[in-house]
């Protein structure tokens, strides 16, 4: 019996410092469609974009929000150069859409021509690195990252294959920490 019929994420929300950079970033430099603003009572703001599939993307922005904490709350810039990308408990590492394999390249060079930094395109895969040189049997997911105007950490994903597989892909024990 299921006991919930979730169909996908209806909206993720994030905070923002600035919504009209923040429209103008995924509007201009992202292609999305603004679909949803609410002005709020504080005199903050609540705007969504569709993402495609009937999922949104929706932003806060309030006026008296604490500032970023880079490294804590959100993956550090310099982090990510070193492979990094720790973040706090209940933090939000990153986002991912998902995009289709044979435009990853593609993608990452519009993105380039907007003035937008990306890592270079890597091929997620079951060994111990994480990570192969070339797309080969062992991976899964093919992605590159790259930051909103906020330092929020974005991702360009694309499935090599369908997850799911017990004996591949739900093989570890999940961590617990000692509660001595």
């Amino acid at each position: 019996m299921i006991d919930f019929q979730l169909q996908g994420i209806n909206h993720i929300a994030l905070v923002c410092k600035d919504m009209a950079r923040t429209v103008d970033f995924y509007t201009n430099t992202l292609g999305l469609k603004l679909i949803k603003t609410i002005a709020l009572p504080d005199g903050g703001q609540h705007f969504f974009f569709d993402v495609g599939n009937g999922d949104a993307i929706a932003f806060f922005w309030f006026p008296q929000a604490p500032a970023a904490a880079p490294g804590i709350a959100s993956v550090n810039p310099e982090g990510l150069q070193n492979g990094n990308f720790t973040t706090a408990h209940a933090s939000m590492n990153h986002l991912a859409f998902n995009v289709p394999l044979e435009k990853l390249e593609e993608y990452r060079e519009k993105l380039a021509a907007k003035g937008v930094t990306a890592t270079p395109v890597l091929h997620h895969a079951d060994v111990p690195s994480g990570f192969v040189n070339e797309l080969d049997e062992n991976t899964f997911i093919s992605s590159f990252y790259f930051f909103d105007p906020d330092g929020i950490l974005l991702e360009f994903a694309a499935n090599v294959r369908t997850l799911g597989d017990p004996a591949r892909d739900v093989s570890h024990i999940p961590a617990t920490v000692n509660s001595n």
